[in-house]
């Protein structure tokens, strides 16, 4: 459709692409036919939860999204992230720069080249990262401090039926980001986010080469809590050069 924005939301570690359905109904209801919003499954997530995930790289599970976004048919693309797929934008920036017009990075990870996810976890407040942490009770510290307990109750139902990231993703070390220095892009900053601290969301700005910073009084479920506030920022966003 002609003057249609495009949205490809992509999610974070351990979970899916149902983390996006309250922001996803938000930019559609305030955007109407002007917007297309689609959130895509890493393997071993939502739709693809069926997948074996062990011996995929983090260069693998990017490949395939970029397969996936040119099986969509969309074009000049807001791509926005969350969290761990911080570690998958800056390769789908590099495979396919031609889909995309705008980079929108929402509380995401961006470890410094030679550390691992793990590595750069581990310096946290939540300590090393296992299968175990991402299945117990810490998560519910991390991800609903600013949900309501009902919300949160149905919320952690949820977790755990996801099986990415794989533990290589989590090892891997190799990062680069210099050609992120000219892709138009936005840090979107939770303040109350306590899995990635503010003051760390605004070192990974400054890696990812973030040349809009956006903060927004949420924790790292920002999606899920504040949909509204998020799609508003989204859709302006997407109007920026």
């Amino acid at each position: 459709m002609a003057g249609t924005t495009n949205f490809a939301l992509l999610h974070g570690g351990g979970q899916g692409g149902w983390i996006w359905n309250e922001t996803r109904a938000a930019l559609e209801q305030q955007g109407g036919d002007e917007l297309r919003v689609v959130a895509f499954d890493h393997p071993g997530c939502g739709s693809k939860r069926a997948r074996d995930t062990s011996g995929l790289s983090v260069d693998d599970v990017a490949e395939e999204f970029v397969a996936d976004l040119l099986g969509s048919g969309m074009r000049d693309i807001i791509l926005v992230g969350h969290s761990n797929a911080g570690t998958i934008m800056p390769k789908v920036a590099a495979m396919a720069p031609h889909l995309l017009r705008r980079y929108v990075y929402v509380s995401c990870i961006a470890p410094p080249p030679g550390a691992s996810v793990r590595q750069v976890m581990s310096e946290g407040r939540h300590n090393s990262i296992t299968r175990e942490t991402l299945s117990g009770g810490r998560l519910r510290d991390m991800f609903c401090n600013d949900m309501a307990p009902d919300f949160a109750d149905a919320f952690m139902a949820k977790l755990g039926q996801d099986s990415w990231p794989t533990l290589r993703a989590l090892d891997e070390t190799v990062w680069a980001y210099d050609h992120l220095a000219d892709k138009p892009s936005t840090y979107i900053i939770c303040l109350q986010d306590q899995a990635l601290p503010a003051e760390w969301q605004d070192t990974f700005a400054t890696r990812v080469h973030a040349k809009r910073r956006v903060r927004i009084d949420a924790g790292h479920q920002v999606m899920n809590t504040r949909p509204q506030g998020l799609a508003e920022i989204l859709r302006m966003e997407a109007c920026r050069i």
